[in-house]
């Protein structure tokens, strides 16, 4: 497995990947699936600071993360937000881990970036042992703020300083 910058060539793998977890899950509360065209501007919206990272073995993309601005607002330049998603055929395998040291390694080289929030939902177990584990440290609870699947969802606020 090797974890590398995304290309623009990776979208439809990592549009696939996320339009699963819209289906799915909880780990996202976007409610339609995307088109690799509204991918790509998202994809463009990224760049050596806001990076995103796939892994892949032999030219199979099997997770990907990324960090966004968390606010557009100039004083939270420094404020990134985590997304990390991996392929259902592939869970389990460690991507996940590695995809998230990737990105650690990446914000604590990178002067313009302070802190990493990840916004995870309170069902969303594994993430959040995830991000634990990776010295994400639990800082709020926004109570029913998301509504899918029928039922209202709790979204848990980690952090992690650079």
């Amino acid at each position: 497995m090797k974890i590398r910058f995304a290309k623009v060539e990776d979208l439809a793998r990592i549009t696939e990947i996320y339009n699963d977890a819209i289906i799915n899950s909880t780990a996202t509360f976007d409610m339609e699936k995307k088109t690799i065209k509204s991918r790509l501007e998202w994809f463009k919206d990224h760049d050596h600071k806001l990076a995103i990272f796939v892994a892949e073995n032999e030219g199979n993309v099997m997770g990907w993360a990324s960090l966004s601005l968390l606010f557009k607002k100039d004083a939270y330049s420094g404020t990134t937000e985590i997304s990390l998603y991996v392929d259902k055929e592939y869970r389990g395998q460690g991507i996940g881990k590695a995809l998230m040291k990737r990105i650690i390694e990446h914000a604590n080289t990178n002067d313009q970036i302070h802190t990493i929030i990840a916004r995870i939902t309170g069902e969303n177990k594994i993430s959040i042992d995830l991000h634990q584990k990776f010295g994400f440290e639990f800082v709020g609870t926004l109570k029913e703020v998301g509504y899918k699947f029928e039922r209202y969802v709790d979204v848990h606020l980690y952090q992690f300083l650079s």
